[in-house]
């Protein structure tokens, strides 16, 4: 991913809200399965990671796109942003 297109990823970004969270229960299959789903429904996903989570926001976004396949856009705090082509249902056209 070049610098242009993770910059254009992150300004769609900024207006979107969190639709996952990751707490005390840690990275589980569950919610991989469910980031792996939001992926292909939205391409785009904003995961916010609660104060009592043990794990650092860098090493879940580095874990999460790893079992995923997605690209980490960035991590600011406790927000991940990951992005990953939909195979069925494409909506972002990337610069």
């Amino acid at each position: 991913m070049t610098s242009k297109q993770r910059a254009y990823l992150k300004s769609i970004a900024m207006n979107t809200e969190p639709i996952l969270q990751i707490g005390k229960g840690r990275l589980t299959p569950e919610i991989t399965a469910s980031v792996d789903e939001a992926l292909e429904a939205r391409e785009l996903i904003k995961i916010s990671v609660l104060n009592n989570c043990m794990e650092e926001a860098d090493e879940l976004a580095r874990t999460l796109s790893e079992r995923t396949g997605s690209e980490v856009v960035q991590v600011i705090g406790k927000k991940i942003v990951l992005y990953r082509e939909s195979k069925k249902k494409k909506k972002i056209v990337l610069p």
